[in-house]
């Protein structure tokens, strides 16, 4: 799985729950929340002021070693 930006967050977390850290890292607390999970990455990021492309980056190098 390649995960991009315009990705819902439910989406992702469904595919690999360990993705989960990645968001609480970023201050996103309600992973379990309707409107989280439907939430595009990019939309997560603006919100909490994190650099959508490195988060990207960051959870596909982890799901390649996976």
């Amino acid at each position: 799985m390649k995960v991009t930006k315009d990705m819902c967050i439910g989406d992702i977390l469904d595919a690999n729950r360990e993705t989960a850290v990645f968001f609480l890292n970023m201050g996103m607390h309600c992973l379990g929340c309707p409107s989280a999970r439907g939430e595009s990455v990019e939309d997560a990021c603006k919100v909490h002021g994190v650099d959508a492309d490195q988060l990207i980056a960051d959870i596909n190098a982890f799901l390649e070693k996976k």
